[in-house]
């Protein structure tokens, strides 16, 4: 499957943290040609395993996307909501979604208009609580369908642009686990002495935990983390942002510093372009969960730039996320026993 192709339904699918099922196992089922056992742990976290003889190593992004759930319902059948994950108000006014309650439901957010407000209300941002989810129901019968505690994902819709680049929700971070994939298709044609283990892990937006379980079970040796970073915008930060064309690698206190290096190395040998990043904590990724498993994790992170995070309308280049399998393949490639003896040093 082209590598749009799968993130067109991957994206589409509902996943919100806790709610990952259906697309947990469209991934399992995506993951099936290019491994020799595939599994999917009671958290729903997919465990890819591609055999060899050589270093253990777990590669992970994760399937999770953000969301909302049902945390109230009114007397006139409107929807209260609260986050799963980091969902920023301002976003959701005007919004279509999903309701996944005992039946598939289209809404809207409303909020009240403008014209209602006082002058005071109007100079504010909107707060989650000023808004709610309209489904065109009668009180009676949203009671019927719906329950506290339901899901809700955000609108989509993937929309292609110009220049390879592409807008959807759930970017963050179904395109790095496009990249796992395209990487594992690679390595069909590529020799490699490396145990891997790929891992599109659950849990990730309330706190990677899916990465701390997943890693628990697999005990890796060496472990690599994707998932996106922001790509320059008009008015954000330099030194926070990255250009939106080519894959971005960390450096900082979680990152193992000579698999850091062993990528500049092997980005260089393929002519894949690599932009360095700086986390001096933790980086907010598996990565930071990975790395404290049992008695430690040497780990590396990669980041795919993406405008607009945590939004419907995430936007990235296609060719960073092929460039960044093609780095990630050559990079499993090239994993072999001295790794183990270097690590340290």
């Amino acid at each position: 499957m082209k590598t749009e192709d799968f993130l067109r339904e991957v994206v589409a699918l509902p996943g919100v943290t806790g709610n990952e099922g259906a697309v947990a196992q469209y991934i399992a089922k995506a993951f099936e040609p290019f491994c020799d056992e595939v599994t999917v742990d009671g958290l729903n976290s997919v465990i890819g395993h591609i055999k060899g003889d050589g270093p253990k190593v777990m590669l992970c992004a994760h399937l999770d996307e953000i969301g909302l759930m049902v945390a109230k319902i009114e007397k006139d059948g409107a929807l209260r909501m609260r986050n799963v994950g980091g969902v920023d108000p301002r976003i959701l006014p005007g919004m279509r979604v999903t309701v996944h309650g005992k039946e598939t439901l289209m809404g809207v957010i409303g909020a009240k208009p403008p014209h209602l407000l006082t002058a005071a209300d109007r100079a504010k941002n909107y707060n989650r609580e000023d808004l709610y989810i309209d489904l065109g129901m009668s009180p009676e019968r949203v009671n019927e369908l719906v329950q506290v505690g339901d899901f809700v994902t955000l609108e989509y819709a993937f929309t292609p642009l110009l220049n390879n680049r592409y807008s959807t929700k759930s970017v963050d971070d179904r395109g790095c686990v496009a990249i796992l994939l395209r990487a594992m298709e690679l390595l069909q044609k590529t020799a490699h002495t490396a145990d891997l283990y790929f891992v599109a892990t659950c849990q990730e937006e309330i706190g990677s935990y899916g990465a701390a379980t997943a890693g628990f079970g697999v005990d890796p040796e060496i472990g690599i983390a994707l998932d996106v970073c922001h790509a320059a915008t008009p008015g954000a930060p330099a030194l926070a942002t990255h250009e939106l064309g080519s894959v971005v690698a960390t450096k900082g206190p979680f990152i193992n510093r000579y698999l850091r290096k062993k990528l500049d190395e092997i980005a260089h040998e393929i002519n894949v372009e690599v932009q360095s990043g700086v986390a001096a904590r933790g980086t907010s990724t598996d990565a930071d969960s990975l790395g404290i498993v049992r008695g430690g994790v040497p780990t590396v992170l990669l980041e795919l730039p993406l405008k607009y995070m945590h939004t419907s309308v995430e936007l990235f280049d296609m060719h960073a996320v092929t460039e960044c399998a093609r780095l990630l393949a050559a990079y499993c490639s090239a994993i072999d026993e001295s790794w183990r003896d270097e690590l340290w040093t």
